[in-house]
Order: structure tokens, then C-alpha cells, then sequence
């Protein structure tokens, strides 16, 4: 019988830390579910994403690890999921630990390690940072790397 693993996720911004979540996740079974969470899902969530649904969507599902993906719309579908593809393993990120025990009867809930040192909301913060200085600041250090760039040339 085929051990079927799901997880979900927004997966905006893709970056090593996803990558290295979905490797370890499908080594948990045989086939990996990942859903994907809509635009619509996450605005209602309060977040906005950088990437369309579509793009985000079509990224993951070219990962080798992935075998499905599908689209997240709403916290409550995840029973009704599990029960659809007769889920075995429901896996996340551990910044997740806890919050998704309540389909422990239904299949077993994991909880697996993040890559340290990245993540998406650190990524938009320093994208963020960086937006924010001003034409003027960015002209003066470039002044002062093409100046470093003289004096050791």
C-alpha cells in the first residue's frame, strides 16, 4: 500500500529552507501531497504574497520531491483532505509544533526542523529594508565602493 504524505504551505519567495522541508517531508512515504495556499487564502489571512498562486503552484510541482499539488483554500479543508487521498503522514515545519495535532486521529502529524538562518518573512523583511533607502544613500555607497575600488585596484 502507498504511504501518502501531505503538507501545506504558502511557499512564496521559494527558497533552500522549502527545498530542504519537501526533500526530508518525502522521505516520510511514497508519494508527496503539497498543498498550496491561494491568493485569496492568504489575504484572508492577512498576508500578502509576492508570487501568484499560479507561479507558486507550478514551482512546487516541478520539484522532484512532489508528486501533487493542490490548492489551499481554507484551514478547515485538511480533514477532509486527509480522508480524500488517504493521507498517512501530515507534516510541517516545526514553527507549526502543536497547532495540527487535531488530525492525530486521523493520520499521524509530524513536525520536522527548519533550515536555520532562512525564511520567507526575514527575506520580505530584509527586501524591505532594502526598498526603503533612499536613491540618494544608495548613490553615495556606490560612491564610496567604486572610491575602495580605486584605492586597492
Amino acid at each position: 500500500m502507498t504511504k501518502v504524505v501531505i503538507t501545506y504551505g504558502t511557499f512564496d519567495m521559494f527558497h533552500i529552507g522549502h527545498l530542504n522541508l519537501l526533500r526530508r517531508i518525502s522521505m516520510l512515504g511514497d508519494r508527496l501531497i503539497v498543498a498550496v495556499s491561494t491568493d485569496e487564502f492568504n489575504a484572508g489571512k492577512g498576508k500578502r504574497t509576492l508570487i501568484p498562486f499560479e507561479q507558486r503552484a507550478e514551482i512546487v510541482r516541478n520539484i522532484r520531491h512532489v508528486d501533487e499539488v493542490i490548492p489551499e483554500v481554507s484551514w478547515e479543508q485538511k480533514v477532509d483532505d486527509v480522508k480524500r487521498y488517504k493521507v498517512s503522514v501530515f507534516a510541517m515545519g516545526d514553527d507549526w509544533a502543536g497547532k495540527f495535532d487535531f488530525l492525530s486521529p486521523h493520520c499521524e502529524v509530524v513536525y520536522l526542523p527548519r533550515t536555520e538562518g532562512i525564511s520567507t518573512t526575514e527575506l520580505k523583511r530584509s527586501l524591505s529594508r532594502f526598498c526603503s533607502v533612499s536613491r540618494e544613500d544608495i548613490i553615495r555607497a556606490f560612491d564610496v565602493i567604486e572610491q575602495l575600488r580605486k584605492d586597492f585596484g
